[in-house]
């Protein structure tokens, strides 16, 4: 007689993992298996790291998926080693070798070059990347062996830091704009030193305030049990600490759920000076406790608009 196995019931889990993705996996491979670890109903990452690449990949879980497009237009900040004096068709060791040079720099020509990529530039995009051309990604076109005219576009470099070089090998610290592909920046300063270059190693460390200490990596993850995973979430607030804070009592906090804009002036609310996004919270003194409720944009005249709401608002307890 065939024995039945029963499925597990999936958990509606709501918060934030910070996962340390190791080489080799996809992004989408991690967090499908971190989410089977947890066992929950939904989860979402918040923008992609290369296979080659590793670091800092913030799951989200539950009512986080809401606001995981925040952290897709934050600042984002890599090591990088960038081997000189040799091209890949792919811009990182994933792809194979088309172009070998000599390499004949020194550092002060490393540091004047370098000085050219920070600020505001102008890059394009690889042909190895999820970017889409008539529906289909590029990187299927460049398997195919079909490359497409790909207009630039303007990204900042907010730091390019010299750590060391040890030739060929040059190490950098980059923090930078969203849509920034540090392949391409590494393939550019080989290019602007005359000798090519292709990324050796990429490991991510920032993704907006959130920081690479804070980590698990999926062997500690498959090592522990159900329960120690949970306890490793944190918050889903903790994708919006950088936003100032509204305080809601009970009432108010009723309305704003129900998509209603509020004259924090009118309610006597205490609001941050500054207009633009908050996270807005209901609080209940008596059980000294707040909730999340969502975030909003305040406008003029301490008009508070809800934007983005959590649905199961005793589950987001801060």
């Amino acid at each position: 007689m065939n024995q039945v196995i029963k499925k597990k019931t999936r958990l509606p889990i709501n918060g934030v993992l910070l996962l340390d993705k190791p080489v080799g996996w996809s992004s989408n491979d991690a967090l499908i298996k971190a989410k089977r670890l947890l066992n929950a109903i939904k989860a979402g990452h918040t923008g992609t790291l290369d296979p080659f690449a590793t670091g800092l990949l913030p799951l989200c879980f539950g009512e986080a998926t809401k606001f995981s497009a925040d952290l897709l237009d934050a600042d984002k900040t890599y090591q990088t080693v960038v081997h000189l004096g040799q091209r890949t068709n792919t811009g990182d060791t994933e792809g194979e070798v088309i172009e070998q040079r000599d390499v004949n720099v020194s550092e002060e020509q490393i540091q004047q070059v370098l000085a050219q990529f920070r600020g505001d530039i102008m890059q394009v995009p690889p042909m190895y990347s999820a970017l889409k051309r008539d529906g289909k990604a590029l990187y299927e076109y460049a398997r195919e062996g079909i490359t497409l005219e790909r207009e630039a576009r303007p990204v900042t470099i907010h730091m390019l830091e010299f750590v060391k070089y040890e030739a060929p090998f040059l190490t950098l610290n980059v923090r930078c704009s969203k849509g920034t592909y540090i392949r391409v920046l590494g393939e550019d300063i080989g290019t602007a030193l005359g000798c090519g270059a292709h990324l050796n190693a990429l490991r991510r460390t920032h993704v907006g305030h959130l920081v690479l200490e804070n980590t698990v990596t999926l062997d500690q993850l498959i090592a522990m049990e159900e329960a120690q995973r949970l306890d490793l979430l944190a918050p889903v607030d903790a994708l919006l600490s950088s936003f100032p804070e509204v305080l809601l009592n009970a009432d108010l906090a009723k309305r704003f759920l129900q998509g209603q804009r509020i004259s924090l002036d009118k309610e006597q609310v205490v609001y941050p000076q500054q207009m633009g996004r908050v996270r807005v919270y209901k609080i209940e003194p008596d059980k000294d406790s707040r909730y999340l409720l969502g975030s909003a944009q305040l406008q003029e005249f301490g008009v508070l608009a809800p934007e983005r709401l959590i649905s199961t608002v005793d589950q987001a307890a801060t």
